[in-house]
């Protein structure tokens, strides 16, 4: 049964709605009134910072300027006059010019992800000098815990993989004296009121920004947001709330979820974190199609025969059992991270690079799609396995798992989009746990060349001769095209190589974790690579018929040895729609 959110009223208190939703600052009011005697178009918000700081030289994931002012007027030069003088062309006031404060919590501070992701994310932004000149974290959960005690579970998780190494205990030190902890509970004002006292202290009177970060369940989601609403937003600054997933679990329960959080936010204010679209290979790939003529022309039915989007792992639920057989891989994958890839792959081309643009061209992709058919899908689970001396578990040898449990840990489905570019051409995905590699890819395949000159050399076998692009995400990040050549040498032997783009080849500097992208996103304002409600609405429409039907009629998954490449049934799946998936050679 779906989760039900009942904490929209789980408080008989009457607030206003949007308690988050702050008073204006004074300078956007006189930027406002520049604006009406200048005619401008529209000015965006001005994030109040110290300029000098590295970061401030660095593009947002948008490729924008960071704290850019728009002026989106012709002939209007302020805008160039205010970023040539770094702000010199407003006559603001001292006050108004003060620094402004950043304080992130982290709520959810004793959990695994905060631990492995989010606090090192934080360090690394800190490290590069991306984060402003006065900030502060802030860890907030259940467990009794003092600072120095926080400074000391999160200081092994702390890595120095940047380039400059020589100061990194240093940058550690700086980094742990600005984390701090408040132990509450997550439906407690009295606790928020607490903390958002700790947070006014260190603040020292300064204008502040707030964002929180909730890794938490999404059942406790709602209280949070009430009671941070309430006792610990901003007074004068602006308050975001990044939300991670699953965002429900069907169409109802994931309305319920936004209808609920929109109490007490706005809509700009959600952060809808998917951490695949801040993987770097996601990111190029918007480049990698708008920005090369060879590309945009053959992104299309005419051409592309098939689009493959695949993940894999190499290892089970491992201890997460009882959370993973609530949701499944359908939900929990696919749903999400394949479907969003997904639309940024097939939309059409925004008209900016703005994030309501983007936003909007990927949500027309969602609204085409066909309904999914369970024909077109095919479900598995692992099942235990003996390698040598090593015994491998079965998924519902899991102590947190039922023993009858119908959970898939393995999902294939072939989706449709029925618009004029992709009518026809068939998307499949494929993601799985307990798989014998650790893999995500988007595989596109090509048409064959009609009426082929060299079609002999290839036998019967025309799959051989086929074009294919692939974007490795994961692991060892890469681009590459299959294209078939020529064996030197004196007879006419064909062979298929790669015009290979291998990432840690061509660029040796470290790859940033794709949280470390999202935060600093957040923190900036740019949404493009978080999930708007009416693309989740979208996405879970698509899913939840089939969803729903595979519990009302309780599917038997398909079972596989683990650490193997999967059920069958996938390969029957793909054949029917005239596809060999591509994964199947280790290239």
């Amino acid at each position: 049964m779906a989760t039900r959110l009942s904490t929209c009223s789980s408080s008989s208190t009457s607030f206003p709605p949007s308690s988050f939703k702050n008073q204006t600052p004074r300078l956007i009011k006189f930027i406002t009134l520049l604006r009406e005697s200048h005619s401008s178009r529209w000015v965006s918000q001005i994030p109040l910072r110290i300029p000098a700081r590295k970061h401030f030289q660095l593009k947002s994931s948008n490729g924008h300027p960071l704290n850019a002012v728009s002026f989106n007027d012709a002939g209007n030069t302020l805008g160039q006059e205010y970023t040539e003088s770094r702000g010199k062309a407003f006559p603001i006031s001292d006050s108004e010019n003060v620094a402004s404060n950043l304080s992130i919590t982290v709520v959810g501070a004793s959990g695994d992800l905060s631990k492995k992701k989010i606090f090192p994310a934080l360090f690394a932004l800190y490290y590069e000098d991306c984060l402003p000149e006065n900030f502060m974290v802030f860890g907030y959960a259940r467990t009794q815990m003092t600072d120095e005690e926080l400074r000391n579970m999160i200081s092994g998780t702390l890595t120095c993989r940047i380039d400059q190494r020589e100061n990194c205990e240093d940058k550690m030190d700086q980094f742990l004296k600005r984390c701090f902890y408040h132990a509450g509970q997550y439906n407690s004002e009295e606790d928020f009121a607490e903390l958002n006292s700790k947070m006014i202290e260190k603040e020292a009177g300064s204008k502040s920004n707030r964002l929180f970060y909730l890794s938490i369940p999404p059942n406790i989601f709602v209280d949070v947001v009430r009671c941070a609403s309430v006792k610990a937003s901003s007074a004068n600054g602006w308050t975001r709330v990044i939300v991670e997933k699953p965002f429900g679990r069907d169409s109802e329960s994931s309305a319920e979820l936004t209808k609920c959080l929109k109490q007490y936010l706005a809509e700009d204010q959600i952060f809808r974190i998917d951490h695949y679209l801040g993987k770097e290979l996601v990111e190029n790939l918007s480049v990698l199609r708008f920005s090369n003529l060879v590309f945009e022309p053959v992104w299309s039915r005419n051409y592309i025969r098939n689009v493959q989007l695949i993940f894999s792992e190499d290892f089970g639920t491992e201890g997460r059992g009882g959370y993973f057989d609530k949701y499944g891989i359908i939900r929990d994958i696919m749903q999400n991270h394949l479907l969003q890839i997904l639309a940024l792959f097939a939309m059409e081309t925004p008209v900016s690079l703005d994030a309501e643009d983007i936003r909007n061209e990927k949500v027309k992709v969602l609204r085409s799609m066909r309904p999914l058919l369970l024909e077109d899908v095919v479900i598995g689970q692992y099942k235990g396995h003996s390698k040598g001396s090593k015994l491998y578990p079965a998924y519902i040898d899991d102590p947190t798992v039922p023993k009858d449990s119908l959970t898939p840990t393995f999902a294939a489905a072939a989706l449709f989009i029925d618009n004029a570019r992709w009518d026809g051409v068939p998307f499949l995905m494929k993601a799985g746990k307990a798989l014998h590699t650790k893999r995500a890819e988007i595989r596109v395949q090509f048409r064959h060349v009609p009426g082929n000159l060299y079609k002999r050399n290839f036998g019967t076998d025309l799959d051989k001769a086929t074009n294919e692009l692939v974007l490795r995400v994961q692991p060892d990040e890469a681009i590459y095209l299959k294209i078939n050549n020529k064996v030197p040498g004196l007879g006419m032997r064909l062979d298929r190589s790669d015009l290979n783009l291998l990432y840690r080849s061509r660029y040796p500097k470290e790859i940033p974790d794709a949280y470390e992208r999202l935060l600093l996103d957040a923190i900036e304002g740019e949404r493009r690579l978080f999930i708007r409600s009416d693309e989740l609405d979208a996405a879970w429409s698509l899913f939840t018929p089939l969803l729903k039907e595979l519990e009302q009629k309780k599917i038997v998954p398909e079972l596989y040895p683990y650490g193997s490449r999967g059920p069958v049934g996938p390969h029957y799946l793909a054949a029917k729609h005239n596809v060999r998936w591509g994964d199947l050679s280790d290239d």
